[in-house]
């Protein structure tokens, strides 16, 4: 069984952490040589070896690897670790395996504020700020609309699917009145994910937000096994069950939200990789949240590098997540049976 060579007595394997840290460099080596420029892995070291001995390098492998590739690549450890720990998260807060990321709202009104940015001709720091305070009020409108204290987890999903329907409303509005020349292409290309506007400076607002989200989710993630139980369960431990799943889930929007001001919506990932790691180490959160990231970041650089080698012009990621994506899921239908094993116990 895979899981045995992963885990043992309880523990993740030390050789298992030496391989979930190299799986995203060697990926982002291999994103570093693909390109319309291919840059062969002994001209990357040397390269690497220059910098760090602060030698002179070559001035157009410094601008490849450092202005255009390495920012995209970063970009893509980020949100890809984010999605992927989101994911899991929604998955266990709301005891089912087929929750995503935008099950609330999030990616939807995150987009409408990216929209709204555009109309109005905004930078890049505008649209990240105002797709990040949309995606975020989606989740306090979510909880208004229940109301009540009482309300189940099945309330909470069809408020979120209200403010899903009512945020993609209002940006096909927008789209339909935006000019078809300008800001329709843009609004488009942004709203199917692209890492084209990734740099450093975008990755400033965000990344810090999704970083510390995920620390402070990894932190607590014994407490997503918890709330894979009954309510009843729940209360019998002691846990406040209203407080703690408020915070995965403000959390996770966070990260969501965040995630869809860099680089649009991105599906599939959220789905997908959790239960792929579920796959290798059963359904304990203690162990799926470290080869989350790892493998949610890896495939994510995986992604990145093919949508801008593929074609020759740079695809649209959510059209290869779904491409790529939907097989996977098929594949991992047929071998569970159509019964994913996502609680703990």
């Amino acid at each position: 069984m895979i899981k045995n060579y992963c885990i043992k007595n309880g523990k993740i394997r030390f050789y298992m952490y030496i391989i979930l840290f190299v799986l995203p460099i060697l990926c982002s080596l291999i994103a570093i040589n693909m390109g319309r420029m291919s840059i062969d892995f002994k001209d990357i070291f040397l390269f690497i070896g220059d910098l760090l001995n602060g030698l002179e390098t070559d001035p157009i492998i410094e601008s490849v690897i450092l202005n255009l590739r390495l920012p995209r690549i970063i970009t893509a450890i980020i949100v890809g670790g984010g999605l992927t720990i989101a994911g899991i998260t929604f998955q266990s807060v709301f005891s089912n395996p087929l929750a995503t990321p935008d099950i609330l709202g999030v990616s939807s009104a995150a987009s409408l504020g990216a929209v709204i940015a555009i109309i109005l001709s905004m930078g890049s720091v505008g649209i990240q700020v105002i797709a990040l305070a949309t995606g975020l009020s989606s989740i306090f409108l979510t909880l208004r609309i229940i109301k009540r204290e009482e309300s189940s987890i099945i309330m909470l999903v069809l408020a979120g699917i209200i403010v899903s329907s009512l945020a993609n409303a209002f940006s096909s509005l927008l789209k339909y009145t935006a000019d078809p020349m300008d800001k329709l292409p843009q609004i488009t290309y942004w709203l199917m994910g692209s890492f084209g506007r990734a740099s450093y400076k975008n990755l400033f607002i965000a990344a810090p937000v999704i970083i510390i989200s995920v620390i402070l989710i990894y932190k607590m993630r014994w407490q997503l096994n918890i709330l894979t139980l009954s309510e009843d369960e729940i209360k019998s431990m002691g846990v406040n069950v209203k407080k703690t799943r408020f915070i995965f889930l403000f959390l996770s929007t966070l990260i969501t939200a965040s995630s869809v001001s860099i680089c649009g919506q991105i599906g599939w990932i959220g789905l997908i990789i959790p239960h792929l790691c579920r796959m290798l180490v059963g359904g304990n959160n203690l162990y799926i949240m470290p080869f989350g990231i790892s493998i949610g970041a890896s495939f994510m650089i995986l992604i990145e590098a093919l949508s801008r080698t593929v074609s020759v012009i740079e695809l649209p990621i959510s059209i290869l997540t779904a491409i790529i994506g939907a097989p996977i899921f098929i594949m991992l239908l047929r071998k569970t049976g159509g019964i994913f094993r996502w609680n703990y116990v």
